[in-house]
């Protein structure tokens, strides 16, 4: 399996729902990017931006399950949580809230597909309450932590510590 650098993730808005959608290509299998998604201890090293760490409270990666989690910066800790639905092979389904937005409860779906050759395509959809919601999504800089964090999971695929 070669290594080499995917571009960031697309992330699109779309016009006619509160849905932001993620696209991102890995080159590692899909057993390995969903490894990555369900193993606490390899989630907590890859996921948001390069700048914070990673404090998982609780992990339960089962349909049914909970989880949550903190990104942690010097003495500022922003703290998520939600419930897994649904978790197969190839797809999970799960509830999203930050913490300091309780009443923002955001239905996450992530698809992971073979492209061959080693590859593995990710496709997420999170389907926020609202417009208004959606959009501050998209102001927050979502897409630091999203670039930033599918990088360190390039790095921990092209090592070979998932």
């Amino acid at each position: 399996m070669t290594t080499e650098t995917f571009a960031a993730a697309r992330i699109e808005a779309d016009p006619t729902l509160p849905i932001i959608h993620i696209t991102r290509d890995f080159d590692a299998t899909v057993e390995q990017v969903m490894r990555a998604h369900t193993d606490p201890e390899l989630f907590a090293r890859w996921v948001g931006p390069a700048s914070m760490v990673t404090k998982i409270d609780h992990w339960d990666a089962r349909d049914g399950g909970s989880w949550r989690f903190a990104s942690v910066r010097d003495d500022f800790e922003a703290w998520f949580r939600g419930c897994f639905h649904q978790v197969t092979d190839h797809r999970i389904v799960q509830t999203f809230t930050w913490e300091q937005e309780p009443d923002g409860v955001a239905l996450e779906t992530l698809v992971l597909e073979d492209l061959g050759d080693g590859r593995t395509r990710l496709r997420t959809s999170s389907l926020c309450d609202s417009f208004e919601a959606r959009d501050a999504w998209l102001r927050s800089g979502m897409e630091v932590g999203v670039d930033e964090g599918y990088a360190k999971l390039d790095g921990l695929l092209a090592d070979g510590a998932v």
